[in-house]
Protein backbone atom coordinates (compact mmCIF):
# COMPACT_ATOMS: atom_id res chain seq x y z
CA UNK A 1 0.00 0.00 0.00
CA UNK A 2 3.16 2.35 0.85
CA UNK A 3 4.70 1.22 -1.42
CA UNK A 4 6.60 4.55 -2.46
CA UNK A 5 7.29 5.98 0.97
CA UNK A 6 8.85 2.57 2.97
CA UNK A 7 7.50 0.64 5.83
CA UNK A 8 3.29 1.81 6.69
CA UNK A 9 3.23 3.88 9.37
CA UNK A 10 6.65 5.51 8.43
CA UNK A 11 6.73 9.46 8.29
CA UNK A 12 7.34 10.75 4.44
CA UNK A 13 10.61 11.69 3.55
CA UNK A 14 11.32 15.04 3.48
CA UNK A 15 11.42 17.07 0.74
CA UNK A 16 13.56 20.23 0.99
CA UNK A 17 12.70 21.69 -2.20
CA UNK A 18 8.81 21.25 -1.78
CA UNK A 19 7.97 21.90 1.81
CA UNK A 20 10.28 23.54 4.80
CA UNK A 21 10.90 21.77 7.86
CA UNK A 22 7.67 22.19 10.45
CA UNK A 23 10.15 23.94 13.06
CA UNK A 24 11.58 26.51 10.16
CA UNK A 25 8.02 26.95 9.05
CA UNK A 26 6.86 28.00 12.55
CA UNK A 27 9.71 30.11 12.71
CA UNK A 28 9.09 31.52 9.46
CA UNK A 29 5.37 32.18 10.78
CA UNK A 30 6.34 33.94 13.52
CA UNK A 31 8.84 36.23 11.75
CA UNK A 32 6.21 37.24 9.26
CA UNK A 33 3.52 37.95 12.02
CA UNK A 34 6.21 40.16 14.08
CA UNK A 35 7.22 42.14 10.92
CA UNK A 36 3.49 42.54 9.82
CA UNK A 37 2.87 43.92 13.43
CA UNK A 38 5.81 46.01 13.31
CA UNK A 39 4.73 47.79 9.88
CA UNK A 40 1.50 48.56 11.84
CA UNK A 41 3.08 50.03 14.60
CA UNK A 42 5.37 52.02 13.11
CA UNK A 43 2.29 53.55 10.76
CA UNK A 44 0.42 54.19 13.98
CA UNK A 45 3.34 56.00 15.92
CA UNK A 46 3.52 58.00 12.21
CA UNK A 47 0.05 59.16 12.31
CA UNK A 48 0.38 59.80 16.35
CA UNK A 49 3.48 62.37 15.56
CA UNK A 50 1.32 63.98 12.93
CA UNK A 51 -1.59 64.51 15.05
CA UNK A 52 0.54 65.50 17.45
CA UNK A 53 2.41 68.10 16.20
CA UNK A 54 -0.24 69.57 14.12
CA UNK A 55 -2.17 69.98 17.52
CA UNK A 56 1.04 71.30 19.04
CA UNK A 57 1.46 73.72 16.17
CA UNK A 58 -2.44 75.00 16.67
CA UNK A 59 -1.67 75.49 20.37
CA UNK A 60 -3.00 72.71 22.19
CA UNK A 61 -0.49 72.06 24.62
CA UNK A 62 -2.06 69.19 26.41
CA UNK A 63 -1.82 66.90 23.95
CA UNK A 64 2.03 66.37 23.83
CA UNK A 65 2.83 64.86 26.86
CA UNK A 66 0.11 61.70 26.21
CA UNK A 67 1.35 61.43 22.42
CA UNK A 68 5.01 61.77 24.02
CA UNK A 69 4.25 58.45 26.57
CA UNK A 70 2.29 56.59 23.69
CA UNK A 71 4.68 57.04 21.40
CA UNK A 72 7.25 55.91 23.70
CA UNK A 73 5.29 52.93 24.64
CA UNK A 74 4.76 52.12 20.66
CA UNK A 75 8.57 52.49 20.02
CA UNK A 76 9.45 49.74 22.94
CA UNK A 77 7.13 47.14 21.65
CA UNK A 78 9.03 47.47 18.08
CA UNK A 79 11.85 46.91 19.80
CA UNK A 80 10.66 43.75 21.96
CA UNK A 81 9.51 42.55 18.75
CA UNK A 82 12.38 42.86 17.18
CA UNK A 83 14.44 41.38 19.99
CA UNK A 84 11.66 38.48 19.44
CA UNK A 85 12.33 38.17 15.61
CA UNK A 86 15.70 38.13 16.12
CA UNK A 87 15.66 35.24 18.86
CA UNK A 88 13.26 33.58 16.39
CA UNK A 89 15.84 33.58 13.67
CA UNK A 90 18.77 32.71 15.73
CA UNK A 91 16.63 29.39 16.82
CA UNK A 92 16.05 28.49 13.21
CA UNK A 93 19.51 29.25 12.07
CA UNK A 94 20.79 26.76 14.57
CA UNK A 95 19.01 23.84 13.89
Amino acid sequence: MNDSHGLPGEPEPFDRGVNPPPIQGRGLVSIDGALALIAVLLVVQMWLLTAALESFLAGHDEGALPATLISGAIAAAVVALYLFVSAVDAEVRRR
